[in-house]
């Protein structure tokens, strides 16, 4: 017979094969989801048993289709449909970008204070805006995208978690007239010419439009702060996810958009993280 513990392993020796890092944990976590597409409600404490037990044939056929997948270097991600970020489970897709665990940080630091109005930008999955609302009911919360798609994934997050959000088509402020308490981005940020160097279930299976501005990774920063401060209320904060290496240069737009109490966060491994400022409470506008 042909066990599921037997499955795994040989899928776990092609991924390493193929230069697959987290080889195991892929094996173990595609044949939890090829049982739960064929409707076993297993936990993920209970695989010992399955993995243990002779796999039935449509189990194993769902196994080697996502194992294919894998080998395409397709993220477990998107194979499985769902992604861990703070305390839920996010639909992801093709059209959204994969929720990390460093962008936590930015949900971290935006839950310091007490806020009444958030804006996301460049929602996404709407990983970062349905964090924050379900953690503060009662907070009016609006999510901008310029793709459709990724609105209709992240509607489709705050129905299914219980967050009631507008989400709005917005290439940047384009289509907002209001102001917000907090503005949080989790923006495109990489360089045209760093594009190539990254991994390709990134490169070649998430969507370039949440990546790259196509430029130097600057110019989503530029168009956040230049208009923010339209969108702040007077001690509003503006906080944003960056890449390791641009603190300095998001600190400068933020302190020439006339920002104050700038400061950078790291994250777990010590790297540049997230980049906050507030709207200083005498401004008008």
């Amino acid at each position: 017979m042909t066990t599921g513990r037997a499955l795994c392993r040989m899928a776990e020796a092609q991924f390493l094969e193929a230069g697959i890092d987290a080889a195991a944990g892929d094996a173990q976590a595609l044949f939890l989801h090829a049982l739960h597409a064929t409707g076993q409600a297993v936990p993920r404490h209970a695989l010992r048993e399955h993995l243990q037990a002779e796999v039935p044939p449509q189990v194993a056929d769902l196994f080697r289709q996502a194992v294919a997948a894998r080998l395409d270097r397709q993220p477990v991600s998107q194979i499985i449909g769902r992604r861990a970020f703070w305390n839920h489970d996010f639909h992801v897709t093709r059209d959204t970008l994969d929720p990390r665990p460093e962008t936590e940080l930015l949900v971290e630091a935006a839950l310091a204070e007490p806020f009444e109005s958030a804006l996301d930008m460049g929602t996404g999955t709407g990983a970062i805006l349905i964090s924050l609302l379900a953690e503060r009911p009662g907070v009016r919360g609006v999510a901008t995208d310029i793709s459709p798609a990724a609105l209709s994934v992240a509607k489709a997050n705050a129905a299914r978690i219980g967050v009631q959000a507008e989400f709005l088509l917005s290439d940047w402020f384009s289509n907002l007239n209001e102001c917000f308490a907090l503005i949080v981005s989790n923006p495109p940020y990489i360089a045209l010419d760093e594009m190539a160097a990254l991994s390709p279930e990134v490169r070649d299976w998430e969507p370039h439009l949440a990546l790259t501005d196509g430029g130097d990774g600057l110019a989503a920063y530029r168009a956040i702060c230049a208009g923010a401060p339209r969108h702040l209320r007077p001690g509003g904060r503006l906080m944003v996810e960056i890449g390791p290496t641009q603190a300095a240069a998001v600190s400068g737009l933020m302190q020439q958009a006339g920002f104050v109490d700038i400061a950078t966060l790291q994250d777990l491994d010590g790297r540049d993280r997230v980049v906050w400022c507030r709207k200083p409470h005498d401004a008008r506008g």
